[in-house]
């Protein structure tokens, strides 16, 4: 069920501290990892809540979605996150503000046009350090961040996309009728990414990016760019993409039905 929006803490302006504790035992090794939003698209599946809200903060059991995942983030010590946004950004900047209420620290970076996924990366270049965690802003996913950065170091690779598969058992979740846009070799690499064409694909991209700063390079400056129809194509032609696979489900609250399926799962 969508909530109306005079429900949610976004009405009240800046984040309140939650009172829950934001550490956790699990930090080593992501502390000194930056984390990328993107945060800037139009939101027009949830039309009409996002004429007047940005789709970070369409309220889910009465906090912004946003709030949610940067919890999330901050329970695996990444607490340095820049967030990549556009439509109604300054209402994101606005409620959230530096991040401190949450004890975390935000940074802003806003397009001047849409730019797509690759554009927006390309225009925050001066604000991206030298690896980074990219993740959709309208994706809940829970899984060990601490594990997938270690991963990422360990492959000594450009790219690594987590892949989800799901379990043998059947799932219950939204994404188990996703069709399936990645394809992966035994060895773990990236061999295929079609996002119109599921035949002899075998996982789902989950909206969750580790990246080489080197990897914009490829992005062209000052136009729209799309990471997964321009960019990804070459990076898995070169052999550079790795997946690091989960059978953990995401949640995509873009559309009506998949916020309805986060709201419950989040306690």
């Amino acid at each position: 069920m969508i909530l109306d929006p005079s429900e949610s803490s976004y009405q009240a302006g800046r984040e309140e501290p939650s009172g829950h504790p934001t550490g956790s035992s699990k930090t080593r090794g992501t502390t000194d990892f930056q984390v990328v939003i993107l945060a800037g698209g139009l939101g027009t599946r949830m039309q009409p809540i996002t004429s007047s809200i940005p789709k970070p903060l369409i309220p889910v059991k009465g906090n912004p979605f946003l709030r949610y995942q940067l919890e999330l983030l901050a329970r695996f010590g990444l607490r340095r996150v820049l967030m990549l946004v556009a439509y109604l950004g300054e209402k994101i900047e606005a409620h959230f503000g530096t991040g401190r209420a949450l004890g975390i620290e935000l940074a802003y970076c806003y397009e001047p046009t849409p730019l797509g996924t690759g554009g927006a990366l390309k225009n925050a270049e001066a604000q991206l350090e030298s690896e980074f965690i990219v993740l959709n802003g309208d994706t809940y996913l829970p899984i060990d961040y601490t594990a997938l950065v270690r991963s990422f170091r360990e492959q000594n690779t450009c790219a690594m996309i987590v892949a989800y598969r799901p379990s043998s058992e059947a799932s219950s979740e939204l994404v188990g009728s996703l069709p399936s846009n990645l394809a992966v070799s035994a060895g773990g690499r990236v061999t295929a990414y079609r996002k119109r064409d599921p035949r002899g694909l075998t996982h789902v991209d989950a909206g969750v990016l580790v990246l080489r700063k080197e990897v914009l390079n490829k992005i062209p400056r000052s136009r729209a760019c799309s990471l997964e129809e321009e960019v990804f194509p070459q990076m898995i032609a070169e052999g550079q993409m790795e997946a690091w696979v989960t059978s953990v489900p995401f949640y995509d609250m873009g559309t009506p039905a998949g916020l309805e399926a986060l709201a419950a799962r989040l306690p």
